[in-house]
């Protein structure tokens, strides 16, 4: 289970203070707060995240359900133009509480997202109100104001999306240990069209809702919301599936090299946090984390007398080792989602001198993917206990890949490195089923190792 730091609890904290404030003037006695409206429109967004949630429903809708929380924002959106902006923060905590949990601690995630969600929807109907969104809406007989009403519709979901992210950073910041602006990157940009959309269908809703049709025909809304819902699913689906093949591929290699168990996950786990010092984004995360994994893939294609040999490697067999990345190049070839991840199997034995391999490229030629995973690969390597060597201590790794930046390695990629283990630390394992025995300790092998480290870690 993750802890969470003490910073972001105080954040959270400090959120939840924030939804109570915006949403008590709808309690105090005497406000005058259409409870009808608000009791259907939480019951409708919760409803439409508890399939995620209960497994039953889950199987009664073909085992694809709405992806998490942000699926049907439409209702809530929907709220903040038909309601008071403190009756409209109400709506959204029912659902926010029932909604899936991805990973533990279960608790202060939903209590997050409850937060987070009704201050969002607080600020859109704020917005909506002073732009007189909810008599722009019509009522029964009466026509909506359009185009006019575009305008605080858009407002309102600008105002949501612009609240939901900064909160969203703030929590990656405080939670992550991130820089702010590595922990604000790249979410604004991705989150306007999706908002935008919601924002559309928040409107058809709240006019159908007001129309002399009612409620019922502004379900008729959530139809087309819940079938790009159902297609995001099965992409994800699909994705889950090529993720399994990629563990059963690092499965396959750890069986057959077990000199360097569990290295696979932790070079890619290594080269996150690299990427995040970078501040990429975070679709490239995964990537990276996929070009991390499966950097050695291409060991199922050498022979397994070569990969287990105990004494040093004859030029004929280095030969044979040097050729993995090509092997791993061809494996995953067809794997479209890999992206970069491709370029950096095929080129993490590159040296920024030009002297590695598989091509000799040198400097910027080295795709950026390659020259991240070339400096976890070689740090976990330096700093994991495996049957033929010791671990070197983590400062002594860290030294060595200051030593050999701007020749062997990207200086840009270990400093990124050195930030990232001062801010999250390391823990070394032992790769192997058994702890190293000083009198069985086969003398190193030169063509296995990074060439900046030395140890005897099979490249």
């Amino acid at each position: 289970m993750k802890v969470i730091p003490r910073a972001a609890r105080v954040y959270i904290g400090c959120a939840l203070l924030g939804a109570g404030a915006s949403a008590l003037p709808a309690l105090r006695p005497g406000t005058a707060v259409p409870w009808g409206t608000v009791a259907l429109l939480a019951t409708l967004y919760a409803l439409c995240e508890l399939p995620a949630r209960c497994p039953l429903l889950g199987r009664l809708f073909g085992g694809s359900v709405p992806m998490g929380t942000g699926s049907f924002f439409p209702v809530l959106l929907a709220a903040a133009l038909l309601l008071p902006p403190a009756a409209a923060a109400l709506t959204a905590l029912p659902g926010s509480l029932l909604a899936r949990v991805e990973e533990p601690p279960a608790a202060p995630r939903r209590a997050w997202r409850a937060a987070a969600t009704a201050l969002a929807v607080w600020a859109a109907a704020t917005t909506a109100g002073a732009l007189g969104g909810p008599a722009a809406l019509g009522h029964g007989p009466a026509a909506p104001d359009l185009p006019y009403a575009l305008l605080p519709a858009g407002a309102a979901a600008l105002a949501f999306c612009l609240v939901l992210t900064a909160l969203d950073g703030g929590i990656r910041a405080t939670a992550d240990g991130l820089p702010l602006r590595a922990a604000w990157r790249g979410l604004l940009g991705r989150a306007v069209a999706p908002h935008t959309v919601h924002g559309l269908a928040g409107l058809m809703m709240a006019v159908l809702w007001r129309s002399t049709y009612g409620p019922v025909a502004a379900l008729f809304v959530l139809l087309p919301m819940y079938i790009s819902c159902w297609v995001f699913a099965q992409y994800h689906r699909e994705r889950a599936a090529h993720q399994a093949t990629i563990r059963a591929l690092v499965h396959a290699v750890d069986i057959k090299d077990r000199y360097t168990r569990g290295h696979s996950e932790r070079v890619g786990h290594a080269s996150v946090l690299i990427a995040r010092e970078l501040g990429l984004a975070d679709d490239r995360l995964d990537v990276v984390r996929f070009a991390g994994i499966l950097h050695d893939v291409g060991k199922l294609g050498v022979p397994t007398r070569v990969l287990r040999k105990d004494g040093p490697l004859t030029p004929e067999e280095r030969r044979i080792i040097e050729l993995h990345p090509e092997y791993g190049h061809e494996m995953v070839r067809g794997i479209g989602f890999l992206g970069e991840a491709r370029a950096a199997i095929l080129h993490h034995h590159e040296r920024m001198d030009g002297s590695g391999y598989p091509y000799g490229l040198h400097g910027e030629q080295i795709p950026e993917f390659a020259r991240v995973v070339a400096v976890a690969d070689a740090f976990d390597a330096m700093t994991s206990t495996r049957s033929y060597s010791r671990a070197r201590p983590v400062p002594t790794a860290v030294a060595e890949l200051e030593r050999c930046a701007g020749t062997q390695f990207d200086p840009r990629m270990v400093a990124a490195l050195i930030r990232a283990l001062d801010r999250h630390g390391w823990q070394p394992a032992v790769t192997a089923d058994e702890a190293p025995q000083p009198d069985r300790v086969p003398p190193p092998r030169e063509a296995d190792a990074p060439t900046a480290a030395r140890p005897r870690e099979r490249a």
